[in-house]
């Protein structure tokens, strides 16, 4: 199959580029950074190096192409993010259609299916219903659990004030996922040659905060390590300190909140919380103490 792949060659990306060559397709990736070139080609796949936000680049890429894997990553300094985010996913959209591409795997989120209080998944809820007017299109939404590589973005704070943290409490259920499992998922799906619009969960564990803390905090010698609550602004005034622009600061401020009063785990839940990923918190773990001792 000739599958093209967004994304360039990032944490979901570059495995699910992997996977699919070492199948046998013929697998193009989308970089907007020329020097991923070189990078791309020796992995086996055509490179096409371009914006995402070029409607005729996209429409040229999809030309011929048997699947599509779309993802939209917010864009972490600018302003207008959830828009500049639906807008992007038009874009593919448009370009689907000009392409006549018969099948699409979006990379969404668990809590994509609420329009509030989720944060930048907001963005994604919105694609989500521009993809479901595709016709002639079949279309799998891979809802992602919580990045397991998100936990990279706190060790500054565990290295500092030794504490790890979040505007949520340390009892909460949360779903997570390794980008790895992710890439799994969607490989399965690229490959269907049947079905209309449906959602499938790429989640590897479910655990509460109070894990987050207690098992990281194990793997790099820490096992005491707490867990603290904060308040939506010592949450958001942290990542602002911490070198997010304010409009990011305040979306995952209120992804955090999201998680707090359960709408971001809510449609998960309500569609009986599937784990398939392999990937545990404990596997990750080793991950996060090798970044922490670079």
């Amino acid at each position: 199959m000739k599958i093209i792949i967004t994304g360039s060659l990032g944490n979901v990306a570059k495995p699910l580029a992997q996977q699919l060559i070492a199948e046998g397709h013929d697998i193009t990736v989308i970089s907007s950074n020329g020097s991923k070139k070189s990078e791309i080609e020796s992995l086996g796949a055509k490179a096409a190096i371009g914006s995402i936000t070029d409607l005729n680049f996209l429409s040229k890429t999809f030309e011929g192409a048997d699947a599509v894997f779309a993802m939209t990553p917010p864009n972490m300094g600018a302003t207008h993010i959830v828009e500049e985010t639906i807008n992007v996913g038009k874009n593919y959209a448009e370009a689907v259609k000009k392409a006549n591409v018969k099948r699409v795997v979006m990379l969404s989120s668990v809590g994509a299916a609420s329009p509030v209080e989720t944060g930048p998944i907001k963005g994604l809820h919105h694609i989500e219903n521009i993809y479901k007017g595709l016709e002639n299109t079949s279309v799998t939404f891979v809802r992602a659990g919580y990045f397991y590589n998100n936990f990279f973005n706190d060790i500054p704070l565990v290295q500092n004030a030794g504490i790890i943290g979040g505007n949520y409490p340390e009892n909460g259920n949360i779903p997570l996922v390794h980008p790895t499992d992710i890439a799994k998922a969607a490989a399965e799906e690229l490959v269907k040659t049947s079905g209309d619009k449906n959602i499938r969960y790429a989640v590897g564990d479910i655990r509460n905060p109070s894990d987050f803390a207690s098992v990281l905090g194990s793997a790099i010698g820490k096992p005491e390590l707490p867990w603290v609550e904060f308040t939506d602004e010592e949450y958001l005034n942290g990542a602002i300190q911490g070198g997010l622009p304010q409009e990011m600061a305040e979306l995952y401020t209120e992804m955090g909140k999201g998680m707090r009063t359960g709408v971001v785990q809510a449609d998960f839940i309500e569609n009986g919380s599937p784990v398939t990923g392999s990937i545990k918190l404990e596997e990750f773990a080793k991950e996060f103490a090798a970044h922490v001792n670079m």
